[in-house]
């Protein structure tokens, strides 16, 4: 069974990532922090935002048809029955998921050392999407004494036996700067997570046994 990877910087403050992403900046990087990677990903040219010091990067191959694995990712509304971190998700518009859907969701976020436990609550805008290829969207995430504003990018390409997604995220806001490092790890374990997620899913529905 293939492993997810994550890659990137250090440093973001909740467990499940935003949805929200593309170009990684060149801005210097903190004490303690990954130098950024050369290139990022995109959708329809967009990426994630080139300025943010809060990134990280994660990919896995999940062996399932591409059509199952978009169809978990863009119903949205399903989210909370294969996403344990994901409380509520609900749809701010009306049709397909496309360019310009809007959708309001929440997750949990541990305590840290710049804010209590909390419950976030995020609004998250479909601002580019390629059908069975990639998504990226964007939004502010708000709890107690804490707001992030996030890009989230996804890409989708066959590969022999499965699908490789990858995904790069990005993050700003005065308290995950206040703590880069500690800011990242979070957001990489939560990009992980839904990886994870999304792969047993997936695999579940296609009838796919791990090795």
């Amino acid at each position: 069974m293939s492993r997810v990877r994550s890659t990137g910087v250090r440093a973001a403050l909740f467990t499940v990532p935003l949805v929200v992403a593309g170009v990684l900046g060149t801005a210097a990087a903190p004490a303690g922090a990954t130098p950024h990677p050369a290139k990022s990903l995109t959708c329809r040219g967009q990426g994630v935002d080139p300025t943010a010091l809060v990134r990280s990067k994660a990919e896995t191959v999940i062996h399932a048809p591409l059509s199952t694995i978009w169809k978990l990712q863009t119903d949205v509304q399903s989210w909370p029955s294969w996403q344990p971190h994901v409380e509520t998700v609900e749809r701010l518009d009306h049709g397909p998921f496309r360019k310009g859907s809007v959708f309001r969701w929440t997750t949990p976020i541990p305590p840290n050392p710049a804010t209590p436990a909390t419950s976030l609550e995020i609004t998250s805008t479909v601002k580019q999407l390629k059908r069975d290829s990639c998504v990226r969207w964007t939004g502010p995430a708000i709890g107690e004494g804490l707001r992030i504003d996030g890009v989230h990018v996804w890409n989708f390409t066959k590969v022999k036996g499965g699908v490789l997604v990858r995904t790069e995220e990005t993050h700003t806001g005065d308290q995950v700067e206040a703590d880069v490092p500690t800011a990242t790890k979070i957001l990489a374990d939560g990009l992980e997570a839904w990886l994870n997620d999304l792969k047993a899913a997936a695999e579940a529905r296609a009838g796919h046994r791990p090795r």
